[in-house]
């Protein structure tokens, strides 16, 4: 018998990285493999989508009815996908809605970089203490 069982439940899905996400699973071949599509449901906070999982970012699947599903696709609050644009990215970042912080100063007038050293570059240091080279079999 050449007979194809469909997958097609509400679930609740636990996934690798301590994730869940709620939904109508279904399987779905995709690029010559099966993957697990689950379409979350439309919520009071955001309107219904897709995602895509791979059997390997998969650890459980538990069947539910579909209120317990939705239910719980609305206390997850798992988001969609947002789609990433340098060009969008690179406006924002001139238009100073994104910018680096101002450098710190600490102990004195002279400026730190993120790890609160000092701007300080010459091989020397500066409390007269010289630093040597060690010879060969000294280690």
């Amino acid at each position: 018998m050449d007979q194809k069982s469909t997958f097609k439940h509400w679930c609740i899905v636990e996934l690798f990285g301590h994730s869940k996400i709620a939904g109508l699973c279904t399987e779905e071949n995709i690029a010559g493999t099966n993957m697990l599509r689950v379409d979350v449901p439309e919520t009071k906070t955001q309107p219904a989508f897709t995602k895509y999982y791979g059997s390997s970012a998969i650890y459980a699947i538990n069947p539910v009815d579909e209120q317990t599903a939705i239910i719980c696709a609305q206390s997850l609050q798992v988001g969609q996908v947002q789609e990433w644009n340098a060009e969008t990215f690179m406006k924002k970042f001139a238009d100073n809605k994104y910018s680096l912080p101002a450098p710190e100063t600490i102990l004195g007038d002279e400026p730190r970089d993120q790890f609160g050293l000092g701007t300080d570059d010459d091989d020397e240091d500066d409390d007269g203490y010289q630093t040597t080279a060690r010879s060969e079999g000294s280690y």
